[in-house]
């Protein structure tokens, strides 16, 4: 990928459990991303244990009973997350006032954190990349989106 990133512009890596904010220390050239913050979700337990009671059943007017789903805890930790991380960003974007933002998530994870994304950072997105990079080093991070 071939993303011109401006000096001071954020870089989010993240995924449902691990968020790195980055910001550009170079220039668009040869940029240098540094982490400014780092946030990791909580320890999530099997859906079985973290669940209180057995699905629910609904009564039709005409019939049988109908199950009910259960929740999915892990799903909810999920947005939850993104929620979460996209409040720090919030707070970073508006104590920086970056130049640029970039958010990079596996596709779901995205489209999460697309969902809570205000309208002041919305302006300054210069790209949305749907990979999950969260396990990769800082340097090869920065290699991936420049193509430095």
């Amino acid at each position: 990928m071939q993303l011109s990133l401006p000096h001071d512009a954020l870089v989010v890596v993240c995924d449902a459990r691990k968020a790195l904010f980055l910001r550009n220390e170079g220039d668009e050239v040869f940029p240098n991303l540094k982490v400014e913050r780092h946030a990791e979700a909580p320890e999530n337990g099997a859906n079985a244990t973290t669940g209180t009671d057995r699905p629910g059943r609904t009564q039709n007017a005409a019939g049988p009973a109908s199950a009910v789903d259960g929740t999915d805890w892990h799903r909810e930790a999920k947005v939850q997350f993104a929620e979460e991380t996209m409040r720090t960003l919030e707070s970073l974007h508006k104590a920086m006032h970056p130049p640029g933002l970039v958010l990079v998530a596996p596709p779901r994870m995205l489209a999460a954190m697309r969902e809570c994304l205000a309208d002041d950072m919305r302006a300054t997105l210069l790209a949305e990349v749907g990979k999950d990079l969260t396990k990769h080093p800082v340097y090869e991070i920065e290699r991936l989106l420049t193509n430095a």
